[in-house]
């Protein structure tokens, strides 16, 4: 049991050693007031001076023996402090409440004046302790030891970051001459012990049953701890409380984290299964009855998507076979006739849409007119006529409201050419240019594909027949009854659709041939076209060099002065170069210079061919002196304009 012994009272009217009333430590904080307070007001004065003349013995020990009954306190306040700050209704010393207004649920006392609904701690929470506040400390005493709290002025202790699941502590600093029963006396009242594994190096570990024991046993840490009375060295330590990290406590946080994750699983599977959309109704097996009841329903506009998903399961599941085949080709081709039906609605949807385009474009056409007509009112209003004789504010209100009907007959024009600019991209250029030769040949070469798989799709249809009437023929062979009627008749309408099967594939394999030789003929008008194409482009060609040549004939003096000086195609590029240069440089440039600026161009250009060129070619480039006396320079020049007027 945890004491508080003070001196300077009267003696105490019990045996402190005897008093077995349990101690809980707790976080609650707050000072309390006591019964010795109110009902001693009068004699503290009196207690007080008998503070200042202690004995020799009790100032050097703290007394524990039961039988002296000498434990005076010297402050009535000091129990009531430490019974607070250990989060424990404030008892007396005899074990009976101090204050009988104490409410334990609220963790605080009741009936301190004043109180008001706004204070903090009446909720059902109680209030934190500031971490600025700091902790009044008092002496505890235990039945083999004395507990000193540590100097208030002193930081407190430090300690490790705390383990997930913590519910071991390390203390150390115990005395040499602790046992593990004065272990289980000082750290029982913080909660129940699991075990404790005590080192000869006066340290141990301490397992406690739940976690927030051990925030109890950290309260002790820096309390100095005596046995007995004893002043021995071997009989005093300084208790330093931590956390400790022990692998049956992250087990059992792991368990504890894993059961909340599959809770918390279990939760959201719940949650999604009660989300899911309940699943379709399962399709039923195939057989004859439900074919025939399928194949009404394909027949059926409304309930065709029902009846084409059953039609595709059935497939899918490989219910074909040879004796079923026909019902599912004549179910295919009852979901095949909902294709023009499919496609005749498609293009009234969209004949549709393009009429509520039109009326969307008129409307819009009627609005932007409707919006000219007026911002002509108001330009008309702004004219200086109507203008002079309105008011300040009406010509504001008449300026304002003319921008924004601008500002919406804008954005409106905008959106209306938009609309007109996709309708006229959609027509695209490649489409107007084809010819009706390219159509043709293309329809020609779709329409023999469509021939060839409807002559493959028959060719299959006809094995699928013929394996059929060797099954029938084997049954047949096998129950020997020729005389049965029904297969008699299967067999001549098995017959007599092999026949048509065959006169039609006949008809197939016809028209195929012709359209390929219609193919082959367009392809040879085709390449006739080209021909004819290409002569005519000779004869174009041929026609140019005989005007040209009737040119040259007509003009023999041009001919004669412009194509005898330059002899190649080399010397033409090189007059043009060289013509742009001294274009460029009116004053005319030396030899030197225009070789310079060619052998950039090319290097193996020589200045003595040049030279020659430039001298045949008089009308266009000439020949000048520039300078004076040492400074004399011939420079070239272009003359081409001017012999252009000349001639």
């Amino acid at each position: 049991m945890f004491l508080v012994q003070y001196t300077g009272l009267n003696q105490l009217p019990f045996d402190p050693a005897n008093n077995n009333e349990p101690l809980q430590f707790g976080s609650a904080s707050g000072p309390l007031v006591t019964e010795g307070l109110i009902e001693n007001g009068g004699e503290s004065s009196k207690k007080r001076k008998r503070t200042n003349a202690p004995s020799a013995d009790s100032s050097r020990t703290l007394n524990v023996d039961s039988t002296a009954m000498t434990l005076p306190m010297s402050d009535p306040t000091a129990w009531a402090t430490a019974m607070n700050n250990l989060g424990m209704a404030p008892l007396g010393i005899a074990g009976q409440p101090i204050l009988p207004d104490f409410d334990p649920a609220l963790g605080m006392m009741t009936g301190i004046p004043p109180i008001t609904p706004m204070m903090p701690g009446l909720g059902i929470v109680p209030p934190p302790i500031p971490p600025d506040m700091p902790v009044v400390k008092e002496i505890i005493h235990c039945k083999s030891c004395t507990l000193f709290p540590p100097n208030p002025n002193l930081p407190p202790p430090a300690t490790r970051e705390r383990p997930p699941g913590c519910k071991t502590v390390f203390v150390g600093g115990l005395p040499e001459n602790g046992t593990e029963q004065i272990i289980v006396e000082v750290f029982e009242q913080c909660g129940e012990i699991i075990a404790i594994r005590k080192s000869k190096k006066n340290f141990c570990h301490i397992r406690f049953a739940e976690e927030y024991m051990v925030d109890k046993a950290l309260y002790l840490s820096g309390y100095r701890i005596r046995l007995g009375s004893s002043t021995d060295k071997k009989d005093t330590g300084r208790l330093h409380v931590d956390f400790a990290q022990a692998r049956d406590d992250l087990y059992e946080w792991e368990c504890k984290q894993r059961m909340l994750a599959r809770e918390e699983r279990h939760r959201r599977r719940m949650e999604e299964e009660r989300l899911r959309p309940p699943s379709p109704p399962p399709v039923v097996h195939y057989s004859d009855h439900e074919c025939s009841i399928v194949a009404e329903k394909l027949k059926d506009d409304s309930k065709f998507s029902e009846a084409v998903q059953t039609l595709l399961t059935w497939i899918e599941r490989g219910e074909v076979n040879r004796r079923s085949a026909n019902n599912f080709y004549s179910m295919i081709q009852s979901a095949n006739s909902h294709v023009r039906r499919l496609v005749n609605e498609k293009a009234a949807h969209e004949k549709d849409m393009e009429e509520a385009k039109e009326k969307f474009k008129q409307a819009l056409s009627g609005i932007l007119i409707q919006f000219e007509q007026i911002v002509a009112v108001y330009h008309s209003a702004s004219k200086q006529k109507a203008w002079d004789h309105f008011t300040k504010a009406q010509r504001k209100n008449i300026s304002v409201w003319c921008k924004q009907a601008e500002e919406i007959r804008n954005i409106h024009n905008d959106e209306l050419m938009g609309i007109r600019r996709e309708e006229e991209m959609e027509m695209s250029d490649d489409e107007i240019e084809e010819t009706t030769e390219t159509k043709e040949t293309e329809e020609s070469v779709s329409q023999a594909e469509a021939l060839k798989e409807e002559n493959d799709s028959l060719r299959w249809q006809l094995d699928a027949y013929r394996n059929e009437v060797e099954l029938l023929k084997q049954e047949q062979g096998k129950a020997h009854r020729e005389d049965d009627p029904n297969k008699e008749q299967q067999l001549k309408l098995l017959q007599q659709a092999l026949q048509g099967m065959q006169q039609h594939l006949l008809k197939v394999q016809e028209e195929y041939k012709r359209k390929e030789a219609e193919l082959e003929k367009v392809k040879d008008d085709k390449l006739q076209v080209e021909k004819m194409l290409e002569n005519l482009k000779e004869k174009e060609s041929c026609a140019s060099r005989l005007c040209a040549s009737n040119q040259d004939s007509d003009y023999p003096l041009e001919k004669t002065l412009n194509s005898s000086p330059i002899k190649s195609e080399r010397e033409a590029l090189l007059v043009g170069i060289i013509s742009t240069f001294l274009h460029v440089h009116p004053f005319g440039a030396s030899i030197e210079y225009i070789c310079s600026y060619l052998h950039r161009l090319d290097n193996k250009i020589c200045t003595s061919d040049v030279e020659c060129l430039m001298s045949r070619l008089q009308h266009t480039f000439k020949q000048e002196m520039t300078g004076v006396g040492a400074s004399l320079e011939k420079r070239w020049k272009f003359c081409g304009f001017e012999g252009l007027k000349l001639t």
